[in-house]
């Protein structure tokens, strides 16, 4: 049990890094290269775009904590 989520652990980690370098910050950031990191885009702007990476990153990251904590009383 502990095997399986020390792999999820390790899947959530992956997840939240990539989405963390996705984020665009005082500069375009990675999210430039994808071509949503400026204010208007093929998407619809990049403040709906940020809104919902930031919502992933924070779900992923609450699901990486709550893994962990579960690993440790294991």
């Amino acid at each position: 049990m502990a095997t399986v989520l020390s792999v999820i652990e390790v899947i959530f980690s992956v997840v939240a890094v990539f989405l963390k370098q996705i984020h665009s910050g005082k500069d375009t950031g990675l999210s430039g290269a994808f071509g949503f990191g400026g204010g208007g885009s093929s998407f619809g702007g990049g403040s709906l775009v940020e809104r919902n990476l930031t919502r992933w990153t924070i779900f992923f990251g609450v699901l990486w904590a709550l893994n962990a904590l579960v690993i440790i009383n294991l």
